[in-house]
């Protein structure tokens, strides 16, 4: 998992995530991460897979039209030849 150093951080931010966390019994380490977590990730985020199932219903595609995308071919595609 991937590391990250905060470099810089005031004395004041410090002491205000140590007393967030500990509000919240947890340290101060994860409090940060809740706080990353949050700001990149909210709730109620569109993912990939909800937009394109809308992109489908809008286009009015039936069940069934549907289903076949799980029945294509799932093997690499080979690369064009454009000479």
């Amino acid at each position: 998992m991937p590391m990250l150093t905060v470099r810089n951080l005031p004395d004041e931010v410090h002491c205000a995530l140590r007393a967030r966390a500990s509000r919240r019994g947890r340290s101060t380490e994860a409090e940060v991460r809740a706080i990353l977590r949050e700001a990149v990730l909210p709730e109620g985020r569109v993912t990939l897979g909800t937009l394109l199932t809308t992109v489908g219903q809008r286009a009015g595609l039936t069940e069934e039209e549907f289903a076949e995308f799980a029945r294509r071919d799932m093997s690499a595609a080979r690369p064009f030849d454009l000479e």
